[in-house]
């Protein structure tokens, strides 16, 4: 074998194993190890693009392979709609959602923001969010229930979220509650 001939089996030697190492998700990969970031006034809904900290009710954002920012949803609702695409299940490795027992259901804010995927959902109550009817989010299933109590509505878990449900959630629901939460 010449030098040539072991030079170049050596720089795809070299290029195997870059890509295999691209391939595996690490610490290196920026979409991995990510903590919350903070809703800032200017973000937008990545799927609607409304103004996210001017709307009631709780946000998501979403950590993507390849990607250090985090894209951010006014709504759950939003944040489904997107996270339950094929192309982007495979992509996602970090979800967060607002705590709402800690959080202010007008004003959310930055804090509160828990694992998605650990959280527990409501589903069916009356309370709007961004784009009217949302999933109201939860760090402990108590909270949860405790909610369900107050104001109606089903308990979830991620994996039990889907796009035919997210399509269900009654856009022309109106209650007392709703107005008191939209002033």
């Amino acid at each position: 074998m010449t030098h040539a001939h072991r030079l170049l089996l050596l720089t795809l030697l070299l290029g195997w194993l870059s890509m295999i190492a691209g391939c595996n998700d690490n610490a290196a990969n920026p979409g991995q190890n990510r903590e919350p970031v903070a809703m800032n006034h200017g973000d937008e809904c990545h799927v609607c693009g409304m103004l996210i900290v001017n709307y009631p009710g709780p946000k998501g954002e979403t950590f993507e392979r390849g990607h250090s920012t985090p894209r951010k949803f006014c709504s759950t609702r939003d944040m489904f709609a997107y996270l339950l695409q094929p192309e982007t299940a495979a992509i996602v490795r970090k979800i967060y959602v607002h705590d709402m027992a800690n959080a202010d259901w007008h004003k959310p804010g930055d804090i509160a923001l828990v694992d998605g995927r650990m959280a527990w959902y409501v589903a069916g109550h009356p309370l709007r969010g961004a784009m009217g009817p949302t999933l109201a989010t939860f760090a402990q299933q108590q909270a949860a229930e405790a909610f369900i109590k107050q104001y109606g509505g089903r308990l979830l878990r991620y994996e039990d979220i889907s796009l035919e449900l997210i399509s269900e959630l009654d856009y022309g629901q109106k209650t007392e509650a709703n107005k008191n939460v939209a002033e």
